[in-house]
C-alpha cells in the first residue's frame, strides 16, 4: 500500500492533468466553459462530443490511477457544489440552492445544549448562504421560506431569524472601522459549555480582553461511539501507578514511560526473588540484609515487613508524556511504601 498524497500534491497534479488534457483536446470536444473545484467540474461541451471528451481526459493521465465520470444536464438543470444551475426559457441561467435528494432538513435543534451563537449561526450561515448563491429576487424569497420552515420543526423561534436579518443588515450599512489597538484580543480560552455558567464566564474573560470560544462538554458521539477497541490499562504507557499494601494502609507510587504490565511483571519478580533469598538466610545474615535495599522499594516493604503487596488492585493513576511533569505528578501523589 503508497504512502498517502499530500492535498497539495494532489491538486498539483490535477492541475498539470487539466491543462495537459484541455491543450492536448481535438477541436471537436474541446470545452467552450471548465470550471475546476478540487475534483469537481463543471463544462459545456457538445453534447455528442461528451463521451469523446471524457475518454481524452481518461486518457491524458498515465498512471491510470484517476478516472472521469460525468453527469449530464437533465430538464434543463445541472448541480454544481451547493449551486444549482437553472437554463431559463431564454437562454439564460439563474441559479438556486442544491440539496441531494438524501438531505433532510436536519439542523442543530434549539433545544439542544449549545450556546445561543451557535444556534443563531445556523440561521446565519443558511440565510448567507442564500445571499451568495440565489440570483433571482423572488427565488430567495422561496429559499428563506423554506429554511424558516425547516429550522422551525427543529425549535428555532420567529425571534431568532428576525434578531440575525437585523444584525447582517446592520453590518451591511456599518462602515469598516479600523481595529483600536487597546481593544485587541489578548488570547482566546475555550471553556466546556455548561448553560448560564459559561455566558458569565464569558463576560468576566471580555472585560480583560480575552476572547472565548465555547464547546460542547458531553455529545451523543462522544457516548455512543466507539470506533476504536479499549485499550488494555495494563498496557497503558507514560503514566503515574500506585500499588497498595494488603496489611497497611500505604500504597508505592511510581512511574514508568514504558508499559505499566512491565513495570508491573519487574515488581513482583524483584519481591519474589528477595523473599525467596531471605528465606536461605541464617540468622547472622538476616541481622546483615536488613539494612540493605533491593532494586524495588516494594520488594522491601513485602519481605521487611513481611507483608503482601495487593497486585491485583494495582492502577493507573495519570497519565502523562512529559518525563518531567511525570516526575512532578508522582512526588505530588504521595510516598513510595516503606
Amino acid at each position: 500500500m503508497g504512502s498517502p498524497v499530500s492535498p497539495v500534491v494532489a491538486n498539483l497534479y490535477m492541475e498539470l492533468l487539466e491543462q495537459h488534457a484541455l491543450a492536448s483536446a481535438p477541436l471537436d470536444c474541446k470545452p467552450r466553459l471548465w470550471k475546476r473545484y478540487v475534483d469537481d467540474i463543471l463544462e459545456v461541451v457538445k453534447e455528442d462530443q461528451v463521451d469523446n471528451l471524457t475518454n481524452h481526459i481518461n486518457q491524458s493521465d498515465p498512471t491510470g490511477n484517476i478516472k472521469f465520470t460525468y453527469e449530464k444536464e437533465q430538464e434543463g438543470t445541472i448541480p454544481f457544489l451547493d449551486t444549482l444551475i437553472v437554463r431559463k426559457a431564454d437562454g439564460s441561467v439563474k441559479l438556486l440552492v442544491y440539496r441531494k435528494v438524501t438531505h433532510t432538513d436536519q439542523y442543530l435543534n434549539f433545544q439542544s445544549h449549545h450556546p445561543i451563537h451557535h444556534k443563531l449561526g445556523v440561521v446565519r450561515t443558511l440565510l448567507d448562504r442564500i445571499n451568495s448563491i440565489v440570483t433571482e429576487e423572488g427565488d430567495k424569497k422561496q429559499e428563506e421560506e423554506k429554511i424558516q420552515q425547516a429550522l422551525s420543526r427543529c425549535g428555532y423561534p420567529r425571534w431568532s431569524f428576525k434578531q440575525v436579518k437585523e444584525k447582517m443588515a446592520n453590518k451591511q450599512v456599518k462602515p469598516k472601522t479600523k481595529k483600536d489597538s487597546n481593544n485587541k484580543s489578548k488570547g482566546l480560552v475555550v471553556v466546556p459549555y455548561v448553560e448560564g455558567l459559561s455566558q458569565k464566564a464569558n463576560r468576566i474573560f471580555r472585560k480583560h480582553g480575552i476572547a472565548t470560544a465555547m464547546k460542547p462538554n458531553n455529545t451523543l458521539r462522544k457516548i455512543l461511539v466507539h470506533p476504536k477497541d479499549k485499550i488494555d490499562p495494563r498496557s497503558t504507557t507514560d503514566c503515574v501507578y500506585e500499588m497498595p499494601c494488603t496489611n497497611c494502609n500505604h500504597s508505592y507510587i511510581g512511574e514508568t514511560g514504558r508499559k505499566f504490565e512491565i513495570w508491573l511483571n519487574e515488581h513482583q519478580k524483584e519481591t519474589t526473588r528477595v523473599s525467596k533469598t531471605k528465606q536461605n538466610f541464617t540468622r547472622q545474615t538476616r541481622k546483615q540484609s536488613s539494612s540493605e535495599q533491593s532494586k524495588s522499594a516494594i520488594a522491601d516493604h513485602a519481605v521487611q515487613q513481611n507483608y503482601i503487596i495487593n497486585w491485583d488492585n494495582a492502577k493507573i493513576l495519570c497519565k502523562e508524556c512529559d518525563p518531567n511533569s511525570r516526575h512532578i505528578k508522582e512526588s505530588g501523589k504521595g510516598e513510595p511504601a516503606s
